[in-house]
């Protein structure tokens, strides 16, 4: 086997292209929140600046050592989930209620970064729990994904059978399908994290996105505000949404992939045939040298013993 073989090598042009293009996708992305966000976040650090001196000259007995140290005292209060605000106490974040939220974020990949285990054995149980719950996640959402793309195309074949219409019944499906999804994953929560949390509604459906995309940046996370008081089936809905969400998204991915490898087959069958049509139907034929060859094996014998 040679080289050119082994590693492919007609197919490193279109990976670099497609390399170019992801690179080039990202610097764009780079440029324009840089442009968007970048005078913004100086003027957030002057304000900053600005309302530390503030404090400074307002409450004299306290200096900067004692404003880092109070600094340092909101921001564990902040890690532990406490509240300053007030003269109580709360259970922090590791309920276990927040604590089963947590553990769903670990195998989804999500980690918001909002909690995270403190103690050694803790942060050991976490590697190992990650390791086997990943894996996990992904086999059971793609299960579930590839059971409701099941269920989606029943439909769809229950329907045409009764309609007789192919093409408007799969579209009218998805489309059903999609907005269903839609409604239930995004404008619900939405509308249930403005309530509950005090967001403007750009802010709950950007979450809810971030979310579900397993993104995580942890800017916004539900169900952490040390200064509400949730319902009790706040946690297990918030789990309950993060799960078949995640399912209705691989749902998304595994129909979209059979759509990309329908399209595959249609244009690799239409160029077949476009090639087929362009290639002489007796090519071999008009070849001197094949009919020699042919007329030499006709008119060899086998041989038995």
């Amino acid at each position: 086997m040679e080289i050119k073989e082994i590693f492919n090598l007609a197919r490193v042009p279109s990976i670099l292209m497609l390399g170019v293009v992801y690179v080039a996708y990202v610097l764009i992305g780079g440029v324009v929140f840089w442009k968007l966000e970048g005078d913004l976040g100086k003027k957030d650090i002057s304000l900053l600046l600005l309302n530390k001196k503030s404090l400074l000259t307002t409450y004299t007995c306290l200096n900067q050592e004692g404003l880092e140290a109070v600094a340092q005292v909101v921001q564990d209060a902040s890690k532990v989930g406490l509240s300053l605000k007030g003269n109580f106490t709360t259970d922090g974040f590791w309920k276990f209620t927040s604590s089963a939220v947590f553990a769903a974020t670990v195998v989804t990949t999500i980690g918001y970064g909002n909690m995270s285990p403190s103690s050694t054995a803790g942060q050991i149980f976490c590697v190992f729990f990650a390791l086997f719950g990943i894996p996990l996640n992904l086999v059971v959402l793609n299960r579930v994904g590839k059971y409701m793309l099941v269920i989606e195309r029943n439909i769809s074949d229950f329907l045409e059978g009764k309609t007789g219409r192919k093409t408007c019944t799969r579209f009218s499906v998805h489309l059903v399908s999609y907005l269903s999804g839609a409604v239930l994953f995004f404008v619900v929560p939405m509308i249930v994290f403005q309530m509950h949390e005090g967001w403007t509604y750009s802010q709950a459906i950007y979450y809810c996105f971030i979310t579900l995309s397993t993104i995580g940046f942890g800017d916004f996370v539900a169900d952490s505000n040390p200064d509400n008081v949730y319902p009790d089936w706040y946690s297990v809905l918030m789990a309950s949404w993060i799960f078949f969400g995640l399912a209705w998204l691989a749902l998304l991915i595994n129909h979209s992939i059979d759509i990309l490898e329908r399209l595959n087959t249609h244009f690799k069958q239409r160029w077949g045939a476009q090639a087929q049509d362009k290639e002489p139907d007796n090519a071999e034929g008009d070849n001197p040298d094949t009919q020699v060859e042919e007329e030499d094996e006709l008119k060899k014998t086998p041989v038995t013993q």
